[in-house]
C-alpha cells in the first residue's frame, strides 16, 4: 500500500474534535443575525485576555492590520524610523510603511532568528522612535535585553508577536513586554481561524481605546456594535478592520484545545530533533530549551541544499514551506532603502537555507518518523520507508 501524503498543514481532525463547541457558536451567530464585530468577538477578546494576561485585547481582521493599527495608535508619525529585523514575513516591515513609517533593518541571531540586542547600538538607533522585534517559529526574542535597549535610547517598544500565542518570558506573555503586541490567527498559526483574523494585546487603556476606534472607521467607544454605547462620532481617520464573528467562534472553540495542541507540537518537535540531529547535511535544528517561551508554530531546519530537499520531499507527498526565501532588505518593495546583498549576512543565510517541515496538531509521531526518514534518505542516499 502506498503511504498517504503528509501535508504541511491540516486541521481536519482538530475541527472534528471541536465541532460541538463550534456549531454552538455558529448557531448563536445566525440566531443573533450579527455577523461582524459582535458578541462572539467580544467573548473572544475576553477569553484571550484571560489566556494571555493582557488587560485589553482588541480583535481585528488580520495580523497585518493589527500591526498597522498598533503602530498608528502608539504614535507613529509620517517618516518615523522603526527598527525591525531583516528576516521576517514581509508584513513586519510593510506594516511600518502602511502606517506611514520607515523600516530600519537589523540583522538577526542565527539560532533564534530574532533581533539581536547587541546590534541596537546608538548609531543603529539614531533617529529611530520605535523598536519592533519579532518572535519567530518557536522562540521569543530576548525581551529583557531589548526592553533595556529601548529604555536606554528612548524607543517605544512594540512586538510583532503574530506567531507568539502561548509563548511567555519571565511570566509575561508575548506581546506584553512593551506598549503592545499583536497576534495573527492565520489558519496555520498555533491558534488559527478559518481565514484571516488578528488581535492587538496591550495593558495600556489609552492605546486600546485608540486601536478600537481605528479598527471601526475611527468611531469612538470600546463597546462592540452588538451592544449599545458605540458612537457615530469619528475622531480619527480609521480603517474597516473589524473581525468577523465566524472567525471569533472558530477561535473560541479552538482555544479549548490550544494547550493540548501546544503540548502535542512540543512532543513532535522533539521527535524531529531525535530523528534529524545526526543527519549529515542538516546543518541546523531549532535551539530547544524546554522553557515557557518555546511554543512550536514551525519546525525549521537548515540545509545547504534546501530547494533540492524540498523537491525531494514533495515527490514523496511531504509538504514543506520556505521561511523566507528573500530577506526583507532585498525585497523589491524596499529597494528605495538602498540595501545590497551582504548587508545582513545572518538574515541572508537563513533565507537561503531554512526549510519548515510539517508540524501541526493533526500530525502523528509516525508521520514525523516518515518525514525524518525521507530527509535522511535525501542526504545519505539510503532508501526511505
Amino acid at each position: 500500500m502506498t503511504p498517504s501524503s503528509i501535508p504541511f498543514f491540516s486541521q481536519a481532525k482538530t475541527f472534528e474534535k471541536i465541532w460541538p463547541e463550534l456549531r454552538a457558536g455558529v448557531d448563536e451567530i445566525f440566531a443573533d443575525g450579527k455577523f461582524s464585530h459582535s458578541r462572539q468577538v467580544g467573548l473572544l477578546e475576553k477569553a484571550l485576555a484571560r489566556y494571555t494576561g493582557a488587560r485589553h485585547v482588541i480583535g481585528v481582521n488580520s495580523g497585518t492590520d493589527a500591526l498597522v493599527l498598533l503602530l498608528k495608535a502608539a504614535g507613529l508619525r509620517p517618516g518615523d524610523r522603526v527598527l525591525v529585523p531583516a528576516y521576517s514575513f514581509v508584513a513586519t516591515a510593510s506594516s511600518v510603511v502602511l502606517a506611514g513609517g520607515r523600516p530600519v533593518f537589523t540583522d538577526v541571531d542565527p539560532d533564534t532568528y530574532a533581533m539581536r540586542p547587541e546590534l541596537i547600538t546608538d548609531e543603529a538607533a539614531d533617529g529611530a522612535r520605535f523598536l519592533l522585534p519579532v518572535h519567530l517559529f518557536c522562540r521569543m526574542a530576548d525581551m529583557a535585553a531589548l526592553s533595556s535597549c529601548a529604555a536606554d535610547r528612548g524607543l517605544t517598544l512594540l512586538e510583532d508577536s503574530a506567531e507568539g500565542i502561548g509563548m511567555r518570558q519571565d511570566g509575561v506573555h508575548a506581546g506584553l513586554h512593551g506598549r503592545g503586541g499583536v497576534l495573527s490567527f492565520f489558519p496555520s498559526k498555533t491558534l488559527g481561524a478559518l481565514g484571516d483574523a488578528g488581535a492587538v494585546l496591550t495593558d495600556d487603556p489609552d492605546l486600546a481605546d485608540h486601536v478600537a476606534a481605528l479598527r471601526h472607521h475611527g468611531r469612538t467607544g470600546r463597546t462592540l456594535a452588538h451592544f449599545p454605547g458605540i458612537s457615530n462620532e469619528t475622531v480619527h481617520p480609521g480603517h474597516n478592520s473589524k473581525m468577523d464573528d465566524l472567525q471569533a467562534a472558530v477561535l473560541l472553540a479552538k482555544l479549548t484545545v490550544l494547550d493540548e495542541g501546544i503540548r502535542h507540537r512540543a512532543v513532535l518537535a522533539r521527535r524531529y530533533d531525535e530523528g534529524l540531529r545526526d543527519v549529515p547535511g542538516v546543518t541546523r535544528l531549532p535551539a530547544l530549551t524546554g522553557g515557557p517561551d518555546e511554543v512550536f508554530y514551525v519546525y525549521l531546519i537548515e540545509t545547504d541544499r534546501r530547494d533540492e530537499l524540498a523537491a525531494h520531499l514533495q515527490d514523496r507527498g511531504i509538504g514543506t514551506e520556505t521561511y523566507y526565501p528573500r530577506p526583507l532588505h532585498l525585497q523589491p518593495c524596499f529597494a528605495g532603502l538602498g540595501h545590497r546583498p551582504g548587508d545582513f549576512p545572518a538574515a541572508e543565510a537563513a533565507s537561503r537555507r531554512a526549510l519548515a517541515l510539517p508540524l501541526h496538531s493533526d500530525l502523528t509521531e509516525d508521520e514525523v518518523a516518515r518525514v525524518c526518514a525521507a530527509v535522511r534518505a535525501f542526504h545519505t542516499g539510503e532508501t526511505s520507508a
